[in-house]
């Protein structure tokens, strides 16, 4: 396997740091396959060993789109814009929506896996831009830059953040260690799982920069399978709608590559 080092600017205040990047070729034959153009990063959390495919552009920061939905969360209930995952604070008001499944009232329990917009513009709007730059200063997201209006910044451009950064991320959530109450990280966490096997869990969302050109798909998350933990970042060209099923075809393909979700 080809070892890549990475050299990662997290962002102006925060020092150089370096990951390992070992090239896996299963996940490679992936992206060959399916004739995408595109990066997946994966961190065995327990070995703190990255494996992964484009090394180079799991560097490059791209908008996170609806993958900052997860952050949003998790923000929207440590600043107190809502009590809790179930709490009601999104009020449809009767005009229509991208999706008819957005034209109902709703907490974050039902908007974040239908990836309600309109949902999460409204949370943000809740936060208010001071409290959101001070949560993504505190967290370390991405660039850090809010731009466009505080129910615009993650759908614009103005946020960015790499592969690497999202599985860094992800990783800390995953094993509660964000700086919030551990009940709050475990509600996220809980709202973000979207399949279970025999012994494993895939937890995950897609984001989609459709707005944006070049178009960028997102399928970010992890998966724990026998008390171990498994952090991945898949980003790639969207060049039609017509491709966005492959965000999670590929990166669950790479994952069984590597023994996962067998």
């Amino acid at each position: 396997m080809l070892r890549f080092l990475l050299i990662l600017l997290c962002c102006v205040a925060a020092p150089t740091f370096a990951i390992e990047l070992i090239a896996a070729p299963k996940i490679s034959a992936q992206f060959s396959q399916a004739k995408v153009n595109g990066t997946f990063v994966m961190l065995d959390a327990t070995a703190q060993r990255w494996i992964g495919h484009n090394a180079e552009r799991a560097a490059t920061r791209f908008s996170p789109a609806s993958t900052f939905k997860i952050p949003n969360s998790l923000i929207g209930l440590a600043t107190g814009a809502v009590s809790s995952v179930d709490e009601v604070f999104y009020h449809h008001d009767g005009q229509p929506k991208y999706l008819k499944s957005w034209e109902h009232d709703m907490g974050l329990r039902g908007a974040l896996p239908i990836s309600n917009v309109a949902a999460y513009q409204e949370l943000a709007r809740r936060i208010g831009l001071q409290p959101m730059q001070q949560q993504l200063d505190q967290l370390n997201y991405g660039n850090h830059r809010i731009a466009g209006g505080v129910d615009q910044f993650w759908l614009n451009g103005s946020l960015t953040i790499s592969a690497v950064e999202q599985v860094q991320f992800l990783t800390r959530l995953a094993q509660g260690a964000l700086p919030y109450p551990a009940n709050m990280q475990a509600a996220v966490r809980e709202i973000t799982l979207l399949e279970t096997g025999k012994n494993w869990k895939l937890y995950g969302k897609t984001g989609w920069t459709g707005r944006q050109q070049p178009s960028i798909g997102w399928f970010v998350g992890w998966v724990e399978q026998d008390g171990k933990l498994y952090t991945f970042a898949l980003n790639m060209d969207i060049p039609d709608a017509a491709d966005l099923p492959k965000r999670i075809e590929i990166a669950k393909a790479s994952l069984r590559s590597q023994g996962l979700m067998q």
